[in-house]
């Protein structure tokens, strides 16, 4: 670890990972500053797109990788998948003490719509806002129940995280009888 950039944790350790065919690992860095929660990167707003090899688990590849061309990140962990552009796509969340900003550009955070599947399907279409509420929402829930997250993110980001709960798989609710 370079001198000056903080600890990186990772939420679940690293497991044997494999799969045959690309994997994409889709990085979205969000950071809490007097604003609220905003996306930044090296790629501004936009995903952060890297080709996870074979020889290293994709949560590996993309802790090195962030660590390496970014100060002050705090958190890493891949909060969804799919299938998209014949790759795996998988989704990590990098969460970043603001001071790592820098000159990188940024862009608010809003709310919007979870991508819905059905019970056999998935979703036609997942845009990238809708990834973003879906890691929000899987943050605020292991901001709650993870020890490892509830003790590195701070008061600020509980609060702001406050408004993002789980929503369940709406397909699989039985119907009201009333």
């Amino acid at each position: 670890m370079n001198a000056g950039r903080s600890t990186v944790h990772e939420v679940h350790g690293p497991m044997a990972f494999d799969v045959d065919g690309p994997v994409t690992a889709e990085v979205f860095t969000v950071a809490r500053t007097e604003e609220g929660l905003v996306l930044t990167g090296p790629c501004g707003a936009d995903p952060w797109l890297i080709e996870a090899g074979p020889r290293e688990h994709p949560l590996d590849t993309v802790r090195r990788i962030v660590s390496g061309a970014l100060d002050g990140v705090l958190l890493v962990h891949s909060t969804s998948w799919r299938y998209e552009r014949d790759a795996v796509v998988l989704s990590f969340m990098v969460v970043l003490d603001p001071v790592g900003i820098g000159s990188m550009a940024v862009a608010p955070i809003g709310r919007t719509e979870l991508a819905r599947s059905t019970a056999h399907a998935a979703p036609s279409v997942i845009g990238h806002n809708q990834v973003i509420e879906h890691a929000l929402r899987h943050m605020a829930w292991l901001a709650a129940e993870d020890e490892i997250v509830k003790a590195t993110l701070d008061e600020g980001w509980h609060a702001a995280l406050e408004g993002y709960v789980p929503d369940p798989f709406r397909q699989l609710e039985r119907p009201r009888l009333d």
